[in-house]
């Protein structure tokens, strides 16, 4: 299967989560909080990763999953853009590919998992990346990693012309 990563799209990403964007206005706050609610019997833990820089078309065959509470990316430093890979759960609560969804954010925006959303792990386009990572955490289910089929995403992004070089 091959998806088409597009712009970032609130609605269409509001079932996996939100995108964390800054205020418009200087002085002005723009919270979150909702998304960092205290989870019961898990402790909030922040880290810091460090993500080699990627590039387009690539195949993914592991995502994973946060059952108890949400994950937040903040981009640090010079994050040019990024990708952001989601799909809903299948009835039997595994990942359903055929739902799959892609976007490149661009390294002002954060971005948000809802607990259970199923999701690659994040991949920095253009150069190596940086991303403060908040979440609850305190049991051993706080991971879960599934292998899919391999899906396909492609180095065209929708709303985009296509490159004289096709």
């Amino acid at each position: 299967m091959t998806v088409v990563p597009r712009p970032p799209d609130p609605v269409a990403f509001a079932p996996f989560g939100a995108f964390i964007d800054p205020p418009e206005e200087f002085g002005e706050r723009a919270v979150f909080s909702d998304w960092l609610a205290p989870v019961p019997s898990r402790v909030q833990q922040c880290h810091v990763n460090r993500v080699a820089r990627t590039t387009l078309p690539l195949s993914l065959d592991l995502v994973e999953c946060h059952p108890h509470a949400a994950q937040v990316f903040i981009p640090m430093g010079e994050v040019s853009r990024y990708l952001v890979v989601v799909m809903p759960s299948s009835s039997a609560g595994g990942p359903d590919t055929t739902g799959a969804e892609a976007f490149i954010v661009q390294g002002s925006r954060g971005v948000s998992y809802a607990p259970g959303t199923w999701h690659t792990g994040i991949i920095a386009l253009d150069a190596d990346a940086s991303f403060a990572v908040f979440m609850w955490r305190g049991g051993e289910d706080d991971d879960l990693f599934v292998s899919i089929p391999p899906l396909e995403i492609s180095d065209l992004e929708l709303g985009s012309a296509p490159s004289s070089d096709a």
